[in-house]
């Protein structure tokens, strides 16, 4: 694929239809507003938003006084001859105003209009701006919302019926090597083996438990009376059938399980054991048994011994960029839980929003916790990610109270999940930093100057110009200030208060660090007054491990580890007239934590996470090209997701291989194949750095995540590949030296790991906890002789078709062997609960 798709190729229009979204000009005005995306040839081809206003009340939309509002990910550009019929500017982030210009022609009540926005990649449906609303000159603080602009999609392009090509030679080969999975525990233990005769587990069933283990043995309580609808005791001894959580010596984290005729005995040294012991019992149940209540449940008798391959097995969580309720959290916590994974790196804090209460702070979440429109920006922050003008909508605004982030630590505590609390500093800070602006407004009011500027997070004289990658142009905070770290003392002691108050253990804090723009600093006067006190400082790049020595004191004073994204373990040198990144070996004796994502192809941070991990630093692996979940799953326009590192489906984690990532680069960020040759010079893992990778970690960014089905989307199956590549041994096909025998074993192992998510996992995810809405794949599709074929990934999804244009349902043909009718054909796959994928669309002339 080239940059821009196929759309450069592509002599086709698409068309997003929007159903009709009305806003009021006046009691008597109103219109329809929809946008479209085309190609235009204009010398070249180019990437087209179209936006159509289509009025439809009694009088005309006026040739001034008004704007539209939008957010796009993109930086959206009107073609030059049309600037002065309309404009659009950039106010801050993401954030965009459409606006007319001097020759506006007033729309005449029952015309339209269509206005031409150019984008660069225009690749896929997250692509498309926003959150759109109207705001009139004459009252500049209130927005009206311009509701229903989701686009409804319908698309032929040949690059689409070439993906679906492909995905159907990717099932062909799947499908070649399906069998029957062996080992019915998930993540797969590292000794497995069924009696051939089963356990039938009943209601009210005893739990046999030594004491260590009560909080373990109330859990799984809970989850039998869920299945049964009778209460199951807890004991201290007994005889007959029951569930025993017994101790015995073995490694930390590790458990045994075994089952008879009539009595599961799980034993461990320890309460995690025994609660990852508990966990391999709920995935030997039948898939569907959190349906309903049931008499009996037949579980196989097995034998199994099992422990971690890493300590660190982590989802980092953004709920920044767009908020997710308490309950959301505690249902991917009760995930997370059942996968064995155990740690949840909560990403509370970035731009866009501050998402937890500090109540000597108020403004922290009432300014940084809410995003609406009005004139006066400082009161809180701006839309962002389509957010819109409402600032009291989800999920733009929104906070954890104190009591709730209490909740949620004590709940993962319970379930032996670690929360890492995300402080981002000193960059995507401009949540934290408008909120203390509010905060020393409001003192000084009052006249209290000391106070109000207490915890200042900037150089309000500060005349440093930047731009951030993510459009802000005053989102990083002035380290050279000493209020910075009055602000930090408060903020960590606070948290600390809240792990305390909850028994919950806090060993680490991620304070962030990636992502600081060129020109930050460069013409503050606190950093002029810093280099003439502090010798060691000798300019603004001298700040970036000033600050992160300072913070890892205030750190050090709880007993506590920094973490941080790549750059906490940076420095930035000049060579040859240019400035790059080198590993600061002078930080390494602090004993900081690194959560590296970057080893994108070209970039020259290939081997990042190896040359830290050997230079001492503790590493956890976040790779980009592997672990972000954000990612749309595959190339098709209608997968949402960000794609700006490449693709990643449910096989990215799967085939990662943490001690030697090189071999199993496939692709590159655009789709193309790698050539094994740009790893040559790069650095490798020595046995010292292998002993400093500590674990490994997915990232679910937000900034296309607006409800939880979507963010269940993006996060299932992808974690399920991510749990067994961070607990299961490493896989005999990961390091064969044979490239053929190599791909053979993993080409069976891929589709015994399809097989045991399709018939078992997926199918308990259609109900455990509610239920959760993974993604279904979209079938693959060919035409071959003038028949067309199509496949799922797995027997247990059916495909339903049409030949009439309408969208398949569960009522639609069900297909056997091949279609032969002529015209357009659209193809759907559905899960047994019902729910489908995305449409799958092709012609058979």
């Amino acid at each position: 694929m080239n940059d821009i798709l196929s759309l450069k190729r592509a002599a086709l229009v698409i068309l997003l239809l929007v159903s009709s979204g009305t806003v009021c000009f006046s009691q008597s005005r109103k219109s329809d507003f929809a946008y479209k995306m085309q190609v235009k040839k204009a010398g070249m081809v180019k990437p087209v938003c179209t936006f159509v206003l289509r009025n439809t009340g009694s009088e005309a939309l006026p040739a001034a006084g008004w704007a539209i509002y939008f957010n796009s990910i993109k930086d959206p550009k009107i073609e030059e001859g049309d600037t002065s019929f309309y404009q659009v500017s950039h106010i801050n982030g993401d954030l965009y105003r459409l606006h007319p210009g001097k020759k506006f022609i007033p729309l005449l009540p029952g015309k339209q209009m269509s206005i031409d926005i150019y984008q660069q990649f225009l690749k896929n449906v997250s692509d498309f701006p926003a959150g759109f609303y109207l705001v009139w000159d004459k009252n500049p603080s209130k927005g009206y919302p311009i509701k229903n602009t989701d686009p409804g999609f319908t698309s032929l392009i040949p690059e689409e019926q070439q993906i679906s090509q492909q995905i159907f030679e990717q099932n062909e080969i799947v499908l070649s090597n399906r069998s029957l999975s062996s080992v019915k525990i998930f993540p797969t233990p590292l000794k497995y083996s069924e009696k051939g005769f089963t356990y039938k587990m009943k209601g009210g069933v005893g739990i046999i438990s030594d004491p260590a283990f009560h909080n373990e043995a109330t859990l799984l309580a809970s989850d039998l009376l869920t299945l049964f609808g009778l209460k199951s005791p807890v004991l201290p001894s007994g005889s007959g059938p029951a569930i025993v959580l017994k101790k015995m010596p073995m490694a930390a984290d590790a458990y045994k399980l075994e089952i008879d005729k009539e009595r599961v005995v799980i034993s461990a040294s320890s309460s995690t054991g025994i609660f990852y012991g508990i966990q391999s019992l709920k995935t030997l149940l039948p898939p569907d048994s959190w349906k309903g209540k049931h008499s009996s449940l037949d579980v196989p008798a097995v034998a199994a011994e099992d422990a971690p391959r890493f300590g660190h097995r982590a989802i980092m969580l953004d709920v920044a960029r767009n908020f997710q309720t308490k309950q959301q959290v505690l249902k991917v916590i009760d995930l997370m839980a059942l996968y064995k994974l155990n740690i949840l790196h909560f990403h509370l804090i970035d731009d866009e929003g501050w998402r937890v209460e500090v109540k000597d702070l108020p403004e922290l979440t009432q300014v940084g916790a809410v995003r609406g429109h009005r004139t006066n920006s400082s009161d809180y922050l701006p839309p962002s990610h389509g957010s819109g003008a409402d600032i009291n909508k989800l999920p733009g605004s929104g906070f954890y109270s104190r009591e709730d982030f209490i909740e949620i630590l004590k709940y993962a505590n319970e379930r032996h999940i670690q929360v890492i609390p995300e402080i981002e500093t000193p960059g995507h800070a401009r949540a934290a930093i408008k909120a203390m602006e509010a905060r020393y407004r409001r003192l000084m009011k009052t006249g209290f100057k000391a106070e109000a500027e207490k915890y200042l997070l900037t150089d309000l004289s500060d005349k440093s110009v930047y731009k951030s990658v993510q459009g802000w142009n005053d989102n990083v905070i002035n380290v050279a200030l000493p209020s910075v770290y009055t602000f930090m003392e408060k903020v960590i002691g606070e948290f600390v208060r809240m792990y305390k108050e909850a028994g919950a253990p806090l060993v680490t804090i991620h304070m962030g660090g990636d992502e600081v723009p060129a020109g930050v600093w460069e013409n503050s006067g606190a950093v002029s007054k810093l280099t003439s006190t502090d010798k060691s400082v000798k300019g603004p790049e001298d700040l970036w491990k000033y600050f992160f020595t300072r913070v890892n004191s205030i750190l050090s004073s709880y007993n506590l580890q920094m973490s941080g994204w790549e750059e906490i373990g940076l420095r930035k040198v000049t060579e040859g007239g240019k400035k790059r990144m080198v590993v600061d070996t002078s930080m390494v004796k602090y004993n900081f934590r690194t959560d590296v994502w970057n080893n994108l192809i070209g970039t020259g941070a290939e081997d990042l996470a190896y040359r830290l991990a050997n230079a001492g630093y503790k590493v956890v692996l976040s790779n980009v090209t592997n672990m972000y979940f954000d990612f749309a799953s595959d190339q098709s326009f209608k997968e949402p997701g960000m794609y700006w590192g490449g693709y990643v489906g449910a096989e990215k984690p799967f085939y990662f291989i943490p001690y030697n990532y090189f071999r199993n680069f496939k692709e590159d960020d655009l789709g193309n194949p790698v050539d094994p040759s740009v790893f040559e010079e790069k650095e490798r893992l020595t046995e010292a750095g292998r002993a400093n990778i500590i674990g490994l970690q997915a990232a679910l960014w937000s900034e296309t995540i607006t409800t939880p089905q979507r963010l269940e989307y993006m996060l299932l199956p992808k974690l399920l590949s991510l749990a067994e590549r961070a607990w299961a041994a490493d896989p005999a096909w990961a390091t064969d030296p044979d490239p053929a025998v190599s791909e053979k074993l993993y080409r069976l192992a891929w589709s015994d790991f399809l097989t045991n998510l399709w018939d078992r996992e997926l199918p308990r995810l259609d109900y455990y906890h509610r239920g959760f809405s993974y993604r279904i794949p979209a079938p693959g599709v060919i035409l071959k002789n003038g028949r067309v074929l199509a496949n799922a990934e797995s027997p247990k999804l059916t495909i339903r078709y049409t030949i009439d244009g309408t969208e398949p349902n569960a009522g639609s043909p069900l297909y056997k062997d091949g279609v032969s009718s002529k015209g357009t054909i659209l193809f759907k796959a559905f899960n047994a609960a019902g729910r489908s994928g995305n449409t799958v669309k092709i012609i058979n002339k």
